[in-house]
C-alpha cells in the first residue's frame, strides 16, 4: 500500500523568514511605503525613538518591490533549508540576527544619508556559510576560497564602477558574517556543527 504524500514544514526558520518578508512587502504596498519607513529599513534617526532599534533588525525583512523580493527569496529558499537541516534552526536564527544587526548598526553609523533594506545580506551570509562544508585545524576549504574571491571581488568592483542602488556594503558584510560564523560552526567538528526620517533614497540589497 502506497504512503500518501504530504507537505512538510521542513525548514521552519527559513519559511517563517520568507513569510515575514512577504507580509512586509504586502504591507509596504498597502501603506504606500509607510511600513518600510517605520519598520523595514534602516537609516539615521533619533536614538530616542524605539523604532530605530526595531529597524536595526527589521530592515532585512523589507523589500522595495516584488522583483527585489523574488531575487532574494529564490536564492534563500534554495540554500537556507539545507543549512537549517545541517546546523539546526537555532543556529540559522543566530546567523540571521547577527547579520541583520551588524549591517543595520554599521549602516546607521557609517551611511547617515542612506536608507537600507533587503534580505540579500542574509543571503550572502548563507552563500558563504554553505561554502564551508568541513573545517579542520589548519585547513581552509578551496570551495570557500573560490566563492569568497568571486563574491567579494564582484562586490568591490560593483561598488567602484557601478551605481545601481544596491548596497555592496551590505553584501560584503553579510558574506563576512557567514564566513566567520561558518568557521565557528564547523571548526574541529567535521560533522554537522549543530553543537554549537527617511533620507535621500533607498539602498536595497
Amino acid at each position: 500500500m502506497r504512503k500518501k504524500l504530504k507537505v512538510t514544514f521542513n525548514a521552519p526558520v527559513t519559511l517563517t523568514f520568507t513569510g515575514i518578508c512577504l507580509a512586509a512587502l504586502i504591507l509596504n504596498y498597502i501603506t504606500g511605503g509607510l511600513t518600510n519607513d517605520l519598520f523595514f529599513s534602516v537609516y539615521r534617526s533619533s536614538l530616542l525613538s524605539p523604532f530605530t532599534y526595531i529597524r536595526f533588525i527589521g530592515h532585512v525583512f523589507g523589500h522595495a518591490d516584488f522583483d527585489h523580493f523574488i531575487s532574494n527569496i529564490m536564492t534563500l529558499l534554495i540554500i537556507a533549508p539545507l543549512l537549517e537541516e545541517k546546523y539546526g534552526s537555532a543556529n540559522i536564527i543566530f546567523v540571521i540576527f547577527t547579520t541583520a544587526l551588524s549591517t543595520g548598526v554599521l549602516s546607521f553609523l557609517l551611511f547617515p544619508r542612506i536608507q537600507l533594506l533587503g534580505a540579500s545580506g542574509v543571503v550572502f551570509a548563507f552563500i558563504l556559510l554553505a561554502s564551508i562544508t568541513d573545517v579542520r585545524d589548519g585547513e581552509i576549504p578551496m570551495t570557500f576560497i573560490l566563492v569568497a574571491a568571486i563574491y567579494f571581488g564582484q562586490q568591490v568592483i560593483s561598488g567602484i564602477f557601478i551605481d545601481d542602488n544596491i548596497s555592496n556594503f551590505g553584501h560584503i558584510l553579510g558574506g563576512a558574517c557567514g564566513s566567520v560564523i561558518g568557521f565557528r560552526f564547523n571548526k574541529g567538528s567535521g560533522s554537522s556543527g549543530s553543537d554549537i526620517q527617511p533620507t535621500e533614497h533607498y539602498t536595497y540589497y
